[in-house]
């Protein structure tokens, strides 16, 4: 029921005001949902949220999934969780730079 996502494409969710836009993307259908949602190109009519999953996205933040394989920069926040595949996604964490000592 997924659909294959390329990098560049916007997507809304219709449950809140979350937008993503991919960034890194496997070529394989994808399924992403917002809210407990399905995500789209288009801004839809507004349901309601999953209480569940309604553990909120950030502006500027990048979610990630666990192998760091697929990459969403949010660039409008929101309340809903953002999912692939039924896996929530995480805010990416920065790497430590080296010491200078």
């Amino acid at each position: 029921m997924g659909e294959i996502i390329k990098a560049g494409t916007k997507l809304s969710s219709a449950v809140c005001q979350t937008q993503i836009m991919a960034l890194r993307v496997p070529a394989e259908e994808l399924d992403i949902t917002c809210g407990g949602a399905p995500m789209a190109t288009e801004d839809g009519d507004k349901g309601e949220i999953d209480s569940d999953l309604a553990g909120g996205t950030l502006v500027g933040k990048r979610y990630v999934n666990d192998g760091e394989t697929m990459e969403f920069l949010c660039t409008r926040g929101g309340d809903g969780t953002v999912q692939v595949n039924g896996v929530s996604l995480d805010v990416k964490q920065a790497k430590q730079l080296p010491s200078s000592d």
